[in-house]
């Protein structure tokens, strides 16, 4: 391997590495939407290190969504039933549908410090397929069905996010799989960025910019059909691409993650990031909405990236602490913030409950870019 294939794929493991970080990170305080709960539930100064998830979240809306399709439960749903029978509870989250009706029930109930989240664990579902496979959609929608409609659990989560509900709710109604993405008003989220980045590296080490885009975009239309999205990904796929090439005794030029957040209209970032910024929580939520909305988060994400690009753990912290949809925000800051410089988080990695496991799956999938 030459040497610039070596510095690369050192920045992909950091990469891949991060996102599992900020992910977990920011799991026990995922949709706190009042920073000052984190600063009562974990004290003195919020998330320090990665934690379990605490009982009662309160912030948890969980109770109002629907159990048989993405979105809210509505009189449509509940009364009548989009489908014949649950899918959160008979068709996936095997066993868990109990704690949906439970108000103050945490997202990510029950899981330790060091635990990732169900979009995080579809993330290894990625790593691990691309290490054995060429991307292809029908390969890719098999394995996630599979993953996701096990009877035994595949993975340690108690919450779906609208777009694994709405889509197997299509599956469930005899769509064929590639037609299975569901629109409901969250369809343009930052869920749909955490599986991106494995897939993204895999597509770039087999062609051009222009390809790993295109297939990065189509990769997200399954389940996430909105073309708010499709200027997200390339800006994201795009700012991975430079990460990845530049020289890294360079620095980071900040104007790349200003020009990528202006992929969603009111993306201006630039103003905050002067010789004066501001606080985090001016940007991210009072100026951008801690919730999942691309049109918030991702600006949101771009403007983090941009300030610690130099100084990662920080950054990773201060996304933690800052509540919403920190833990999907968190995952796609930590692919960019692993690309910005060489140094490892060993500390918070170690953390992590599956480190030794990720550790493998990820060797795996870099050694499988550079056959």
């Amino acid at each position: 391997m030459n040497p610039t294939a070596s510095l690369q794929s050192a920045a992909i493991k950091r990469s891949l590495q991060n996102l599992f970080i900020a992910d977990a990170l920011a799991m026990p305080a995922h949709w706190f939407y009042r920073p000052a709960d984190i600063l009562s539930i974990f004290p003195p100064h919020g998330i320090t290190r990665m934690e379990p998830a605490p009982h009662p979240h309160p912030s948890s809306i969980m109770q109002l969504h629907s159990t048989r399709s993405g979105g809210r439960k509505t009189a449509h749903n509940v009364r009548e039933g989009v489908v014949p029978r649950d899918i959160v509870g008979d068709v996936i989250l095997v066993g868990k549908r109990s704690y949906w009706d439970q108000p103050g029930t945490h997202y990510h109930h029950g899981m330790p410090a060091g635990e990732n989240t169900l979009n995080a664990w579809c993330t290894r579902l990625m790593i691990d397929y691309l290490s054995a496979h060429r991307y292809s959609t029908d390969g890719w929608l098999s394995t996630y069905i599979g993953f996701m409609t096990a009877t035994e659990p595949q993975h340690p989560d108690t919450y779906a996010e609208s777009y694994h509900r709405g889509f197997f709710a299509n599956l469930e109604r005899g769509l064929p799989p590639h037609q299975c993405g569901a629109v409901t008003h969250d369809t343009p989220s930052m869920g749909a960025l955490v599986t991106v980045a494995p897939l993204a590296f895999a597509q770039l080490a087999q062609g051009t910019l222009e390809q790993a885009i295109e297939q990065c975009q189509q990769h997200v239309w399954l389940t996430h059909p909105a073309t708010e999205l499709m200027p997200v990904v390339a800006a994201y796929v795009t700012l991975l691409h430079k990460l990845l090439l530049r020289n890294p005794s360079d620095p980071v030029p900040r104007e790349w993650f200003i020009d990528a957040a202006k992929a969603v209209p009111g993306g201006k970032i630039e103003r905050f990031l002067s010789d004066k910024p501001v606080a985090d929580h001016r940007v991210v939520g009072q100026t951008y909405s801690l919730a999942c909305y691309i049109t918030d988060s991702w600006p949101s994400v771009c403007y983090l990236a941009a300030r610690y690009c130099d100084d990662p753990a920080t950054g990773l912290l201060r996304n933690a602490n800052l509540g919403g949809e920190n833990a999907h925000r968190g995952a796609v800051l930590g692919t960019l913030l692993g690309l910005c410089t060489d140094t490892p988080m060993t500390d918070l990695y170690n953390q992590l409950r599956h480190a030794s496991t990720l550790d493998t799956m990820i060797t795996r999938f870099h050694d499988a870019l550079t056959e």
